[in-house]
């Protein structure tokens, strides 16, 4: 059973960066489809950014121009690099594979406020 693991959430400013990242154990990145999600307090969990295993990347309108979703093969781990965050970027962040089979981590608080 894959187990996910997020790590590198936190409390940022409007405008600030972070960056988030995804491990998995006894699974298998590279071959995977992988996506990151976010569920804000009150909502849905919804779709963040995808990366398939050939490297083509998709990404919400919400998030498109400040989120890159990339893979680091040194992990290896699957990352969210996340710039000019704003408040409606709070929420808990998670990550799956694009077809969400795999168990849900804890995921990782961010939270952007003032």
């Amino acid at each position: 059973q894959v187990q996910l693991v997020e790590s590198g959430g936190g409390s940022v400013q409007p405008g600030g960066s972070l960056r988030l990242s995804c491990a998995a154990s006894g699974g298998i990145f590279r071959f995977v489809d992988m996506a990151w999600y976010r569920q804000a307090p009150g909502k849905q969990r919804e779709l963040v950014a995808g990366v398939t295993s050939g490297g083509d990347t998709n990404y919400a309108n919400a998030v498109r121009g400040r989120f890159t979703i990339f893979r680091d093969n040194s992990g290896p781990t699957v990352d969210l690099q996340m710039n000019t965050l704003k408040p409606e970027d709070t929420a808990v962040y998670y990550c799956n594979t694009m077809y969400q089979n795999w168990s849900w981590g804890q995921g990782t608080q961010v939270t952007v406020s003032t």
